[in-house]
């Protein structure tokens, strides 16, 4: 979806039933014009990715993966991902809505280096959230499960992401971080090692005031950051790891952000709330 301000498309569409054909047409950026707010946008552009943040302590976050597709006879990374059972990642609707041959490499740090701790898997099957409407990513429903072609072996380099409990919802500015690959800011230099950077929840009742995200984002989505820190295009389908009585569980998977920057001030990144999603998953993977 192209970027643009409310003013450019006001002038366009100044009467109602032009508006009205915008709405039918094109539902998502009309409603978040009504809001004289940005357009949010997908994470998956390798252009940029983690901004802010730093370079993460190799296989700290062992339960992170890069989702990859092939194009001629390389792979690229495209999104990140969750590995939640040996044989299963969960990741964003968005990142898997079209049809390519992707493979999943778990305990990676450097994309562009093997260091041996890598386990590269082949995706037999991609399962997308009925609910998912690619022209709308303010509907919600942006989750997959990527069944693999054969289980991950677990060890100190990989394990599984805890996942918390169906309908959980965590108090405003809980510990979180969002993890992925890529530039440390919007035209900054690309980085190949996994980032982390340090995203504070943002509850609901925030989130969704005037002044921040507004009605574009709904209970089933879970805000984090909205200043100098944030996520960007590339780190689509990666974790919210949360820290929780003293463990980190994944309370999100990165969405969308807003079509102004990545790190637009009261515009955080917006994460798919996995919590909604358990029962879902648990008919899926059993």
């Amino acid at each position: 979806m192209m970027e643009g301000s409310f003013g450019s498309f006001a002038k366009t569409f100044q009467h109602s039933a032009d508006m009205l054909r915008f709405l039918l047409l094109t539902s998502l950026a009309a409603l978040v014009l009504a809001e004289l707010g940005p357009q949010p946008r997908y994470l998956e552009d390798n252009l940029e990715r983690v901004v802010g943040g730093e370079v993460a302590r190799p296989n700290s976050w062992p339960w992170q993966i890069s989702l990859q597709y092939r194009s001629g006879s390389r792979f690229y990374h495209t999104c990140g991902g969750t590995l939640i059972q040996r044989g299963w990642v969960m990741t964003a609707a968005h990142c898997v809505d079209s049809n390519r041959e992707w493979r999943v490499v778990i305990g990676e740090h450097d994309l562009n280096s093997n260091s041996g701790t890598e386990q590269i898997k082949t995706v037999s099957r991609v399962y997308i959230h009925l609910g998912w409407d690619s022209s709308n990513v303010a509907n919600g429903f942006d989750i997959a499960l990527l069944r693999l072609s054969s289980d991950a072996t677990l060890n100190s380099n990989v394990q599984l992401g805890s996942l918390p409990p169906s309908g959980q919802i965590l108090p405003h500015n809980n510990l979180c971080y969002i993890t992925g690959w890529g530039r440390t800011s919007t035209g900054g230099s690309l980085s190949s090692q996994l980032k982390q950077a340090f995203l504070p929840l943002v509850g609901h009742e925030t989130c969704s005031s005037g002044d921040w995200w507004g009605s574009t984002v709904l209970p089933i989505m879970v805000c984090g950051g909205g200043g100098a820190e944030a996520g960007c295009n590339g780190d689509s389908g990666g974790p919210l790891n949360c820290l929780v009585n003293g463990n980190y569980y994944v309370h999100g998977i990165a969405s969308f952000v807003s079509g102004y920057g990545c790190d637009y001030p009261k515009k955080p990144t917006v994460f798919t709330r996995v919590s909604a999603y358990i029962g879902w998953m648990d008919a899926i993977m059993n």
